[in-house]
């Protein structure tokens, strides 16, 4: 069994070529990494390129007023420094550490020195970007298009996807940043959810009592990015899953993201939904 800290537990850099994997693993560093830690600023030169494996990291956009805008996030499942191999040594974004954790970070130019081999690096990686481009452009249909209540499902699933541990520490202001709406929509969208028992909401804490609750009221943005995510890294796909959602056509792909078979609880007349899953925690600043 690896080690929860182990290099492969980045299910990027596990799809690898065993070769190119051990050519890279002894320039890569495991470094530590804390909530607001920012890892890029906008325009700033990118020196490293970082894999989580239990962190997560915010790309942001910058408004003239102060105010951010979330363009993507990363995970184990992925890596930041997409932009260096497209031709740019710059960021287009303030990439900020969200969930802490710990990532290995790798230069910039050895990195790029195995791209230019042109072999399966290069191939794996244009496939990723293409995902993470699916990604943004989903999540701008998502916040222009679907509820607040729908947004913030999405939200707490990929969270839930993205990070080893079932914890986060995250303010109401930075998930109203990502999902597109005002703090008070937060609230009032959290409270809804625990009303029909699917997490339990006080100040400053969320419980997450089931997933299968929140992939209930999910919009199908979040089967979209799964499914297409599968498609483009296939070694993502691994696990055999039952889960069904009402826009899902058959024969189509599986989520990439659970461990096991997954249950699908129906949310009927408020009731909550199963204790035996389960439960991840995040703490409202």
């Amino acid at each position: 069994m690896l080690n929860p800290l182990h290099p492969l537990k980045n299910r990027l850099l596990a799809e690898l070529d065993r070769s190119e994997f051990h050519r890279l693993s002894p320039f890569m560093e495991l470094i530590s990494l804390a909530h607001g830690d920012v890892l890029y600023q906008a325009d700033g030169k990118m020196t490293y390129v970082y894999f989580p494996v239990t962190a997560t990291i915010s790309i942001d956009y910058l408004l003239e007023d102060g105010g951010t805008s979330e363009i993507t996030r990363i995970g184990n499942e992925g890596m930041l420094g997409v932009s260096l191999f497209m031709g740019s040594d710059r960021s287009a974004g303030r990439a900020v550490v969200q969930a802490t954790g710990y990532a290995y970070r790798l230069s910039a130019a050895r990195l790029m020195e195995e791209f230019y081999h042109k072999g399966p690096l290069l191939r794996l990686l244009l496939r990723y970007t293409q995902a993470r481009l699916m990604q943004v452009s989903q999540l701008a249909a998502c916040n222009s298009h679907h509820t607040t209540k729908q947004r913030l499902c999405r939200y707490l699933l990929q969270m839930l996807d993205r990070s080893s541990a079932n914890e986060m520490a995250v303010t109401q202001e930075e998930i109203g940043a990502i999902i597109g709406v005002r703090r008070e929509g937060v609230t009032d969208a959290a409270r809804w959810l625990q009303q029909l028992g699917i997490i339990s909401w006080r100040r400053g804490h969320v419980t997450i009592h089931s997933r299968t609750g929140l992939l209930d009221h999910v919009c199908e943005c979040y089967d979209v990015v799964c499914h297409a995510t599968a498609h483009l890294l296939p070694e993502l796909a691994s696990a055999p899953l039952t889960m069904k959602s009402a826009w899902r056509t058959s024969g189509a792909l599986p989520p990439f993201h659970f461990d096991g078979d997954e249950r699908r609880a129906s949310m009927r007349d408020g009731h909550p939904a199963d204790p035996e899953e389960g439960q991840a925690s995040l703490a409202f600043g």
